[in-house]
């Protein structure tokens, strides 16, 4: 494990050298709020290793280190939001396996299932949900993370092959560049939806004024304790204590037994503030207005779909890789930019 800064610059000089670097993370989403990264595994040709960004490193000499690769990941929007969020990290260009294997035909694209086809490797997951905040990691802990990146280079290797056979390496290398663009940036949050649970359509105008102040109140709770807010109180009892606040005010509601008293206190407050919004502030439900498509546009979208479901056929892949069915009815509007927004092979693919 890395935990000092000449550790870590020893390493960076030896990423910066190297021909080729795979890497993972490893985040404690399921354990603390926020969110943050808890671990970094690199493979390089020389053995893999596991960075502690815990341990009050900087870690800019890492990330310099990476600009000048192309990154090998398996699955990596995820990886690419954490750092980017966490850390401003944008990689220069990237390879991902799991979408090298999905555009060459597998069926079942998670690591396991690719290294058990293209390497006849099994590995255990046991540690899968664990507490990656832990300090130190168990045998066992180490043992999963370091597997995540040590075997990537050669998978890599494998299925580059096979889309260089199927004439498909463009298409990998547009659809890597569009992954970096879509996860590589801010997360956006609309203050007028966030707070719209899961069963929020179908409380009253009182009710969602309840309901944004829980949401509200859980947000600043899990942050003060540093626990996810599902840890605190799930969607499903948010809804419901609005639901019966909106009906009978705080004395209808019935707070699950397990709250401390500071937790109780901090409901019916926000019940409280609930209630009181003026009804002129109260927030409206949003009702999403989408015209009814015509006859000649729902038939376009139907063409759309038989030349995309004869093409994967073709290609042995999944269809909706060329397109979504969202997307097929968005190209059936003919809405604006939408062809644009597809890649290059996906237009060719969709052309007559």
């Amino acid at each position: 494990m890395i935990q000092s800064a000449a550790e870590l610059s020893e390493l960076a000089a030896r990423i910066h050298d190297a021909p080729w670097v795979g890497i993972d993370t490893e985040a404690d989403s399921l354990h603390a709020y926020p969110e943050k990264l808890c671990l970094l595994q690199i493979a390089i040709p020389d053995g893999a290793y596991l960075v502690d960004p815990l341990a009050d490193l900087h870690l800019e000499p890492v990330w310099e280190a990476f600009d000048k690769h192309e990154l090998i990941l398996h699955a990596s929007d995820y990886d690419l939001h954490l750092l980017y969020n966490g850390h401003h990290f944008k990689p220069t260009t990237l390879f991902d396996t799991m979408w090298a294997a999905r555009l060459v035909g597998e069926p079942k694209f998670g690591l396991n299932d690719c290294l058990t086809k293209y390497l006849g490797l099994t590995l255990e997951k046991g540690a899968q949900k664990a507490d990656w905040g832990r300090r130190p990691l168990t045998p066992r802990m180490t043992e999963y993370a370091l597997n995540d990146v040590r075997h990537l280079r050669e998978l890599e290797q494998k299925l580059r092959a096979r889309l260089v056979e199927l004439g498909r390496l463009e298409w990998h290398r547009e659809l890597c560049v569009r992954l970096i663009e879509d996860n590589a940036r801010p997360s956006e949050v609309d203050a007028n939806t966030v707070w719209r649970i899961r069963g929020h359509d179908q409380l009253d105008e009182t009710g969602l004024a309840v309901l944004r102040e829980l949401w509200y109140w859980r947000e600043k709770d899990a942050l003060r304790t540093g626990r996810p807010p599902f840890f605190i109180l799930k969607h499903e009892a948010l809804s419901e204590i609005a639901a019966q606040a909106s009906k009978g005010g705080t004395k209808a509601v019935k707070l699950p037994h397990f709250l401390t008293p500071k937790r109780r206190g901090g409901i019916l407050d926000a019940i409280d503030r609930g209630l009181a919004v003026p009804e002129a502030e109260r927030p409206q439900h949003i009702r999403v207005r989408s015209r009814r498509m015509t006859g000649t546009e729902l038939d376009y979208a139907d063409v759309l779909k038989e030349r995309r479901d004869k093409r994967g056929a073709e290609l042995g892949i999944d269809p909706t890789i060329i397109a979504s069915r969202s997307t097929l009815f968005a190209l059936g509007r003919q809405e604006p930019g939408e062809w644009e927004r597809l890649l290059t092979w996906q237009r060719d693919l969709l052309k007559d």
